[in-house]
């Protein structure tokens, strides 16, 4: 075994960034999460009342009938948005500041999520964004969002 470099022995573990905390997938998630994986935004629509909703359920919020799984367009706009200028998890600290934002996607259901790829101060309510995954492990990817200069 061969002795740490300077660089090394200084370095503080503790310090060193972390990735962000990836969600374990549930039953009724399992797609949703498998999907994102693959760079695909799912949500699901009401085969009663053709109602779109996120987060997965059983059934649908508005009619109690079942729902099944379609491809989002992955574009919306910013509802709210807040921005995080202190944080002291390593998984976040990095980022900062970064932004918080709730979105409302396209076909309705409107998801939390952060807006990257942007200054933090200035991403505005009503800004057009389109998704982007951030993986962070082998069985998830965020759903993060950027401007859409489309």
């Amino acid at each position: 075994m061969s002795e740490p470099t300077k660089a090394e022995a200084g370095r503080d573990p503790r310090k060193e960034p972390k990735p962000r905390p990836a969600p374990v997938p549930e039953q009724e998630a399992a797609q949703y999460w498998a999907a994102a994986l693959e760079g695909k935004l799912l949500v699901q629509r009401c085969t009663a009342c053709n109602h779109h909703q996120l987060y997965p359920r059983v059934h649908c919020l508005v009619c109690r009938s079942p729902v099944e799984w379609i491809e989002s367009a992955g574009t919306g706009t910013v509802y709210s948005r807040t921005i995080i200028r202190q944080n002291m998890s390593r998984s976040f600290r990095h980022l900062l500041p970064y932004v918080v934002a709730l979105v409302d996607l396209d076909e309705g259901p409107r998801l939390m999520t952060n807006i990257v790829n942007v200054p933090a101060d200035d991403v505005q309510i009503g800004d057009r964004v389109r998704v982007r995954f951030e993986p962070v492990s082998d069985q998830a990817a965020l759903p993060l969002f950027e401007p859409d200069l489309r």
